[in-house]
């Protein structure tokens, strides 16, 4: 049984910078186009702004991906002026966050081009369908086409098939678990015969519906310490938050404890066995904490290479706060030298031993 309720609590970097912040609230109330909207708007100009030095280094592309429903979502490559135009390249195929109803290829830009330069790889930025227009299970199929269609497009885009990390934030890191479980368990038809997935980076994911979240109250010593009690009214993502995102994806209910799209959390010892390296990075403010932590020790204890950092003090999404918060440059890093770290094919240690890396 598991008590992480000692990387809980606020540090003092985030109650400084919560000080300047006004009240934000996000119930089922909330009119999901217009915060969609306004959020994009936010995100995007915050991009832009840190794209101005970053753009003469980077070389950008953007694709039409056709999906399985005869539509098509966007997707945008990124490679360091570093390499020549035909280098071929590992690559790390990316999943924003942003609940299945924000995110858009522009907002990302910085993110993406940051990786691309600092660290040898291209970067496949894909904009997946979301919520309230496009529902269950659309986004999670819209990142199988994506994957596909990079391997049909490897010589194109000058990446080498053998070495693709997927990864992601948030709903993003639901999208990369998923995609890599169901590859592995062979779930998802249009995946199989492809090469292997490299490894997985999965940045505060989320990985329990919360219908089910049963599976995850019983593998902790009292439901009183679980990550939904100690930050239910969390800030930036709350319970009510996340009820508001989940709600307008229009799930079937009852909710499938067993359907790997909601909830890789809930996979077997057995099924997890010889899925790629996987590198997690946890808020300890999250109400999504425990969930990524469980699931990081099943992967270490059935023997797959894990490595798992705690951002101790802060909460979900905090990296919009930049330089305020030294969480900021530790989740940089666990994106850089956890793409690395997976190319470089470690060895498993079968301990689930995670390091608190800022609070």
């Amino acid at each position: 049984m598991c008590d992480f309720s000692q990387y809980g609590g606020p540090s003092a970097e985030w109650l400084a910078v919560e000080k300047t912040l006004p009240p934000f609230t996000l119930d089922l109330n909330t009119d999901p186009l217009a915060f969609k909207n306004m959020s994009n708007a936010n995100r995007e100009g915050l991009s832009a702004e840190l794209m101005i030095p970053l753009a003469p280094k980077v070389r950008m592309a953007t694709y039409d991906i056709p999906t399985r429903d005869a539509s098509s979502i966007q997707a945008r490559t990124y490679r360091s002026i570093t390499h020549a135009e035909d280098a071929v390249l590992p690559v790390f195929l990316y999943f924003h966050g942003g609940g299945f109803v924000t995110g858009t290829l522009d907002s990302e830009n910085a993110a993406c081009a940051a990786l691309a330069i600092k660290i040898p790889v291209a970067v496949l930025n894909v904009n997946y369908r979301h919520s309230p227009e496009h529902t269950f299970p659309t986004p999670w199929l819209d990142s199988q086409d994506a994957f596909v269609w990079l391997h049909a497009n490897a010589p194109r885009l000058h990446i080498d098939p053998a070495k693709v990390v997927v990864g992601g934030v948030s709903a993003g890191g639901q999208l990369s678990a998923s995609l890599a479980l169901e590859k592995h368990l062979g779930k998802a038809e249009v995946l199989r015969g492809l090469p292997e997935i490299a490894g997985q980076v999965l940045i505060i994911p989320a990985l329990a519906h919360s219908d089910t979240y049963a599976f995850v109250l019983e593998k902790l010593v009292s439901p009183d310490v679980s990550s939904y009690t100690e930050n239910e009214f969390a800030p930036l993502l709350g319970l009510s938050a996340i009820e508001f995102f989940i709600s307008h994806l229009q799930i079937p209910k009852p909710v499938d404890p067993a359907d790997m799209k909601l909830n890789p959390g809930n996979a077997s010892l057995e099924q997890v066995k010889g899925l790629p390296s996987a590198v997690f990075c946890i808020a300890g403010l999250d109400p999504l904490r425990d969930e990524g932590l469980l699931y990081a020790k099943l992967l270490a204890e059935a023997g797959v290479p894990t490595d798992v950092r705690v951002m101790k003090g802060v909460p979900h999404g905090a990296r919009r706060f930049g330089e305020a918060l030294s969480a900021s440059r530790e989740w940089d890093r666990c994106l850089e030298e956890g793409v690395v770290w997976c190319l470089g094919k470690p060895e498993a240690s079968g301990k689930f031993e995670p390091r608190i890396v800022c609070e």
